[in-house]
């Protein structure tokens, strides 16, 4: 048994003028599809065949297998980022979420700086992360397709894919407007209220 694509949560023209059907398109339908695919192809007849996704990272990962990590992790993070993206994204975050927020970061403004350094100052691929790291929050980077699903102690709330392909239709190498498009209009905190333990 083989994994599948999954479908983005949203129509493609869903974020415009934030994420454009065409990024969408590349991003998802060729991109996160060429994981998918690389992952099926590497487990097909293993012990991993019929395991869920998180389960091949991991193994992979612990079996120091660098081919089928880098796509089985790349399939899993482009999933959460998917649904780390919403059309009624960028409001405020409330709740719980929100005073974990103001613990960590003093508020949402000092999330958002912290987080836009981070995404902006990560050199080459990879991505950046709110995650719940014990009973506070935490802004980590990881580099390609590093996740921290495989780091004990990190628990990830939300996502944003900072590999060019995420963003050079829309923005060319303006990579701190695509951050700040991201955290105003799409940024979707009720599914990072969701993932907190």
């Amino acid at each position: 048994m083989s994994i599948a694509l999954p479908p983005l949560p949203f129509a493609r023209d869903a974020l415009e003028p934030h994420m454009s059907a065409a990024t969408l398109d590349f991003h998802h339908g060729k991109h996160h599809k060429a994981y998918v695919d690389k992952t099926n192809a590497k487990i097909k007849g293993t012990a991993l065949a019929g395991k869920p996704l998180e389960d091949i990272v991991r193994a992979a990962k612990a079996q120091g297998d660098d081919e089928l990590f880098n796509n089985s992790a790349q399939a899993w993070n482009h999933d959460f980022l998917w649904r780390s993206l919403s059309p009624n994204g960028g409001k405020s975050p409330t709740g719980k979420l929100k005073a974990k927020l103001d613990s960590a970061f003093g508020g949402l403004e000092g999330f958002q700086e912290t987080f836009s350094k981070t995404a902006a100052e990560h050199f080459g691929s990879g991505w950046t992360w709110l995650c719940q790291k014990g009973d506070g929050l935490a802004i980590i980077a990881t580099h390609d397709a590093d996740t921290p699903i495989v780091h004990n102690g990190l628990r990830p709330l939300l996502t944003l894919d900072v590999w060019e392909h995420a963003y050079y239709l829309d923005y060319q190498n303006e990579r701190p407007d695509y951050i700040d498009s991201f955290l105003k209009n799409t940024a979707n905190w009720a599914f990072a209220a969701a993932n907190l333990s």
